[in-house]
Parts: structure tokens; C-alpha cells; sequence
């Protein structure tokens, strides 16, 4: 009873063929160009970790919390 008061289905599209990928070729200066910024790159890595001092667990030292007067006790 369903199909005697619904509308008919209109005929679908004809499917398109899809479209060519890119080429993978890359020019030699492309490849010149991704090589010197991945270089670029690796010398901002290796710049910022000889910065850091500390382990990811942080300072590992006793921390001074007795102070000399000026008594000398």
C-alpha cells in the first residue's frame, strides 16, 4: 500500500569516470627545493631539543630549603 501513494523514484544519473590523478613525477628543482626544507627543518629540530636541559621527568635534584643566618647556626 506504501508504493500506491508515494512518488516514483526518478532514474539515477549515469556515473562519470574519475578524473586522472596527478602525475608523480617531481622536477629536480622540486626535489632540490623539499630536500634543502626538510634540511632547514632538521636543523630547527635538532636547535630547539639542545635547549632543553631537563628530562620529561623534570629537575631531579634535592632542592635547598635550609637557609644559613647570619648567626652562623
Amino acid at each position: 500500500m506504501g508504493s500506491l501513494f508515494s512518488p516514483k523514484m526518478p532514474p539515477l544519473p549515469p556515473v562519470q569516470p574519475l578524473p586522472e590523478p596527478p602525475s608523480a613525477e617531481v622536477s629536480a628543482e622540486e626535489k632540490e627545493r623539499l630536500a634543502s626544507e626538510r634540511a632547514a627543518l632538521e636543523r630547527k629540530r635538532r636547535g630547539r631539543k639542545s635547549t632543553i636541559l631537563t628530562s620529561p621527568l623534570g629537575d631531579q635534584t634535592e632542592a635547598e630549603t635550609e637557609k644559613k643566618t647570619l648567626l652562623g647556626a
